[in-house]
């Protein structure tokens, strides 16, 4: 018998592909009201196109966190910020929207996947590490 499959074995956008799919499927997520108009920060013009882009971020969210345990929101903005232009100005790059991040990370404490860490931050639950290594070895197993 093989060593486990583990969240660092599978390629990143189809591990968040499927376990946006998850929790969507699950139903228990609450999701905000503003989402199918708010941005993902201040570098977007518009609102994202996809329906679903909530579960996909918290998805998301879940993998970075699980990679780097003690993650907050301000080190989540950075990561998901991008490239601003403004007319003919040089880009400058803009964090990502707190809310948004704030909003994903609330989500996945209120499901059990993470918890607040006493020196700041946030980390993964030992169950929500079991469920996102389970994910990941389907994952890897298509």
């Amino acid at each position: 018998m093989g060593r486990s499959i583990t969240l660092k074995d599978v390629e990143g956008k189809d591990f968040v592909k499927a376990y946006a799919a998850q929790l969507k499927k699950q139903g228990k997520l609450t999701v905000p009201k503003w989402v199918d108009i708010a941005k993902t920060g201040i570098q977007c013009e518009l609102a994202p196109q996809n329906p679903d882009w909530f579960y996909i971020r918290v998805a998301s969210v879940a993998r970075q966190v699980y990679f780097r345990p003690g993650s907050g929101i301000g080190g989540l903005r950075k990561r998901y910020g991008g490239a601003y232009q403004k007319k003919c100005v040089r880009a400058h790059f803009m964090k990502a929207s707190g809310g948004v991040i704030r909003n994903a990370l609330q989500a996945l404490e209120d499901l059990g996947v993470l918890e607040k860490r006493p020196d700041g931050g946030r980390q993964i639950t030992a169950k929500g590490a079991q469920d996102m290594d389970r994910i990941a070895a389907a994952t890897k197993e298509d």
